[in-house]
């Protein structure tokens, strides 16, 4: 049977006192933390968000708090660790959470007064609601391979792709915020490009709408994390000169398979 829910302002003599260890198990399910309109259900991130942020009200997580581990978490909540990264990066990009390299994500000082001013009529609203990143890249997994395939059928060499290749070529250092940042705008403008030259303008307006989805808060934080790591953008910069290469060559096999091992791979580092 669910169990009863810590509603906002309620408090027991030791709450102030309790930390993140204190967290009992729960599911996200057991909580009505956020809520939309009633044809648009939330997201699973955007209700481990709500159960989060419900812990802080009641007291269970003090400012300063050391969250539980993503592993942790999802143990408690019972879903995946992509879910909760996404849930705690929503967090960071409205200032509630804060992560330090190598020691893990802490609730904000002042994190109690940011969530005054993130309720709307009592109800726990994720402000962003962005789409899911994971769910983006399931789409992306069924729909560029195919629009590869179709560019390739072309065999069209395009002076923007190239010009793109060689932006991302200069500016592929991990350790500078600007250089990721101007990485990963060409990153999604390349693959917007590829839907572009298929030739096929439903593909094309596919491709502005991925490439609008790759625009939003949630999936620039959570990619740049993944290009931050040496080594991620060489790699990643290696499969786009393939997949671009067979699409020139007129390779639709090839450049189906490299756009699938490619969108796969970035799945597989922005989960670990």
């Amino acid at each position: 049977m669910p169990r009863r829910s810590v509603e906002a302002g309620e408090r027991r003599p030791d709450d102030t006192a309790r930390t993140a260890e204190a967290v009992e198990h729960e599911t996200v399910q057991d909580s009505p933390a956020t809520t939309r309109d009633a044809v648009e259900p939330p997201q699973l991130y955007e209700l481990i968000v709500g159960r989060i942020l419900d812990w802080v009200r009641a007291g269970r997580l003090a400012p300063g708090v050391r969250l539980p581990s993503e592993r942790e978490l999802a143990s408690r909540l019972a879903v995946s660790r992509s879910s909760v990264r996404e849930a705690i990066a929503a967090l960071q990009i409205e200032g509630i959470v804060e992560t330090k390299p190598g020691a893990g994500s802490f609730l904000a000082p002042d994190a109690r007064d940011r969530l005054l001013t993130r309720n709307l009529g009592g109800e726990h609203v994720t402000s962003l609601a962005d789409t899911s990143p994971f769910a983006l890249l399931q789409a992306r997994e069924m729909l560029e391979p195919q629009v590869a395939r179709v560019a390739a059928q072309r065999r069209r060499p395009d002076d923007r792709i190239a010009a793109l290749l060689e932006q991302m070529e200069r500016s592929s250092d991990p350790s500078s915020a600007e250089a990721r940042a101007t990485w990963s705008e060409a990153d999604r403008m390349f693959h917007s490009q590829i839907a572009v030259i298929s030739g096929n303008a439903v593909l094309a307006a596919i491709g502005d709408y991925i490439a609008a989805l790759m625009d939003q808060p949630l999936w620039r934080r959570l990619r740049d994390d993944l290009i931050a790591v040496p080594g991620r953008t060489v790699t990643q910069m290696a499969e786009h000169r393939l997949i671009y290469q067979s699409i020139v060559e007129g390779d639709p096999d090839a450049a189906a398979l490299y756009a699938l091992y490619h969108v796969r791979r970035v799945d597989r580092l922005m989960r670990d």
